[in-house]
Parts: structure tokens; sequence; C-alpha cells
């Protein structure tokens, strides 16, 4: 019989499924739910367990990879998160397993094969009455509900680019998770959406000058790669002309990097280990492995090359870097939908329009984190009337999803989502609230 208040997070040690369990609890109010947190270094969650507002918190671990294990920590959950990755190898047998015992799946997966995976299970899914929600996080997450968000400015979807930044985060080691699927998409094939069918293009190849708004300017250059958003949103608008994702770190320079890195694993001269020790140290201002930095000096010197960045500005971060000094986080989600509304063309935009000190959004697990939480608050109120894997877009009434994640995310409404429509007789601020929609004309 299941238990309705009890949620399991698996890969509760990570950042990002810290600040989800934390924003979560606050927000669901005391008391609400019995959350059990599991992870292979349960010892790192004893501090953190007594921050949370919520009494009866339980700590464990096991391995997910364990059938037997698994199956008896989640039988009877009301809900089951999965922060552990990398996703390309724990969130099938978590899903497998969630389907077996019929109890509901949500996850921040940002891993484009895993999410091909999950799509197959759809049918099976189905048939046993079980949600799975799959990349309920920042991108993929809040990019899907502002892509419908947006889309619904115009009769005809004919181009969605979603597009992410994320920034410098001060000399402190990022999780090796984080890292190997970060590696993995700045080098090898990504699904992009085009003609109204699915090809595979290179990542990092294609690359496009976005006005993203936020501190990031009216100039930022992102390239493509491989994302879970061109992969689920056709199933939304299969119609559409193109659907693709645009990412970008910051600062700029950290891109060539990243990509002479990425290739020198595809290529098999350095291995992933190596290319992720490399990227820690050198954000910890250590000096790292002269064999990677060749790699990551060629890839660098690409992007001046094709005239992506100024060797001005190469120098300057050298500099900087050398002398240990980190620039303010700066990050954002912008997605722009170009369709058409009485026959004329319509361009919608829906951007976060602020992130850094002083905001909710300081690096990315605050925003991972907090979008994560208010999918949650979400998902266990439908909790029965769902089944199938499902992508935000698919479920996610945009105005009801800002309105938890201005609760989650601790922000102001005004500074969730703003929106911009060419042209303006559409919207021309974003009105965030269960009583306004972006349709009202």
């Amino acid at each position: 019989m299941t238990t309705a208040k009890r949620i399991v997070f698996i890969g509760a040690a990570g950042d990002m499924c810290r600040v989800a369990i934390d924003r979560f609890a606050r927000a669901a109010g005391h008391g609400a739910w019995k959350l059990e947190l599991y992870d292979i270094r349960p010892d790192v969650l004893e501090e953190f367990v007594a921050t949370l507002p919520v009494a009866g918190v339980t700590v464990g671990s096991f391995d997910l990879f364990d059938k037997v294990a698994l199956r008896k920590a989640i039988s009877g959950a009301a809900l089951v998160v999965l922060g552990a990755g990398p996703y390309n190898k724990t969130a099938e047998p978590v899903m497998q397993a969630c389907i077996e015992k019929k109890v509901p799946y949500l996850d921040l997966d940002d891993d484009e094969e895993s999410t091909l995976t999950a799509m197959d299970l759809d049918a099976r899914a189905r048939k046993a009455g079980v949600p799975i929600f799959v990349g309920c996080g920042a991108s993929p997450g809040l990019t899907n509900v502002m892509a419908a968000d947006a889309a619904r400015d115009m009769d005809t979807v004919d181009r969605i680019d979603v597009c992410w930044v994320t920034g410098d985060e001060g000399p402190v080691p990022y999780g090796r998770a984080v890292l190997d699927h970060a590696i993995r998409g700045y080098a090898g094939p990504c699904h992009t959406w085009e003609h109204g069918q699915s090809v595979i293009h290179q990542t990092f190849l294609e690359t496009d000058v976005v006005a993203l708004g936020n501190t990031l300017g009216d100039s930022y250059r992102l390239y493509e790669c491989a994302h879970p958003e061109a992969v689920t949103m056709p199933r939304r608008w299969p119609g559409a002309d193109r659907i693709r994702v645009l990412g970008a770190l910051d600062p700029p320079p950290v891109n060539g990097i990243m990509r002479g890195i990425a290739v020198a694993v595809q290529q098999g001269k350095i291995s992933m280990d190596q290319a992720i020790d490399f990227v820690n140290d050198v954000m910890t201002d250590k000096v790292g492995s002269p064999r990677v930095w060749k790699h990551a000096l060629s890839g660098l010197w690409g992007t001046v090359r094709r005239g992506e960045i100024g060797a001005g500005e190469v120098l300057k971060y050298l500099a900087a870097a050398a002398g240990g000094k980190h620039p303010e986080f700066r990050g954002t989600n912008y997605v722009r939908v170009t369709g058409t509304r009485d026959g004329e063309q319509v361009v919608s935009v829906r951007r976060v329009p602020v992130s850094g000190p002083g905001t909710a959004w300081t690096d990315m697990a605050s925003a991972t984190g907090s979008a994560t939480a208010a999918f949650m608050l979400l998902a266990i109120e439908g909790l029965g009337a769902r089944s199938g894997v499902l992508a935000p877009e698919d479920w996610a009434d945009p105005e009801r999803f800002y309105a938890a994640l201005a609760k989650t995310g601790g922000s102001k409404p005004r500074e969730v989502v703003e929106a911009v429509v060419t042209p303006s007789t559409a919207l021309t601020v974003a009105r965030v609230g269960a009583s306004a929609s972006p349709n009202e004309r």
C-alpha cells in the first residue's frame, strides 16, 4: 500500500538535489511529507538534515544498481526523486524499478541519451499507470515551460531556440557526474529537430549570437549542444521547422577550453578522469596538467581563429585565472519561439531577467534545485491523474509553475520570467500569476 506522504530521494547529497530538498521542505509545509534521503555518501547528509525545517527525515545508503536494494527502498513511496548522475547510467534502472513497483518518478536529468531511453519506456509506464516526470530542472525543465508559455502567443510554431548560460562559481570543485556530462556535451553528436524530423548534428559547430539580456548583454555567443529539449519538444510541436539547444559557459573563453579537452577525450588522447581532474584543478586555482593544457589551449585557439572571441579577451581571462581572480556569477535560461499569428510572424521570448549576487540565481545548483522543488510541488498535487513519460511541456502549467518557482526560489514573481514579444500586440511585460495568461490580448 502506498504511503501518501513518503518521498524518496536518490543521490540526495548532490549540490542540486540538496537545494531541491531544502526548498521543497520549506515550501511544502512543516510535517507535510516524510523525506528519506539516500546517497553513497550518507555522512555528507547528517549536517544538512539538521538544517531542514521538518522532523523525521531519515538518511540511508544503498547501491542503486542493486535491484533488490533499490526496489526495497522505493516500495510504497509517493514519489521517487533521482538526483544521482551520470544519468546515462543511473536513470534507466531507477525508472524501470519505479514502473515495476508502480511508484511515481521525477528527475533533474539533463542528458540526451538517458532522455531517449526514458521515451522508450513511455508505453510501459502508461500501461502501469505510473507517471515518469523527466527533465525537471532549469534546463531542461524551466526552459520547457517557457517554450510552452511562449508558444501560446501564436497560432503555429515554426522554430524554438532553447538557450542556457551558467557561470563561474568561484574556487570550488564541481561534482564528477556534472563534469562528465558537461565534457561529453562539448564534443560528439547531438539531436536537432529540422524540417519535421530528428537529425544528428555535431556539437559546438553551429553557433549563434543572442540578445540574452540579464547581465549577459545583447550579443552573447552560444553553441549548439546535446540536450533533452530537442528530444522531447518535437512530441508537442512536430510541425516545427527547427528545435535546437544552444548553451555556453561564462566567461566566454571557458567554452574553447572545454571544447579542446572534450575533443581530446572523444579522440582517446586523454581519459575522462584526466579531463575532470583538469577542470576541477583550474576552477580551484591550481595549475592543471600540462598534458591536458595542450588540448585546452588548442580549443581556445580554435575559437579565436574562427572569430568567435577576441584574442584580447582570451589573454585577459588567462591573466585573471593565473591570479586566482573569479568573475561574478552570470547565468540565464532563455527561450525564443518563432511562429505566426493571424498570418503575421511573431517572435516570443521568455528569459530569466536576473542572476548573480543578491538574486535567487546565484549558481547552477540554486537555479536547478529551485526549479526541481517547484516541479515537485506541482507533481504531488496531481499524483494519480497522469501516467507515461512526461517532459515539463507535457504537464506543467506555466502560471502555476512560475508561482511555485517564485516560492521555492525566494524570488519576486517579476524576477522569475520576463516576456518580450514582437509584434508587441501580444504581450510586452510578463504577468506572472494564476490569473494572468500570456495569451490574453
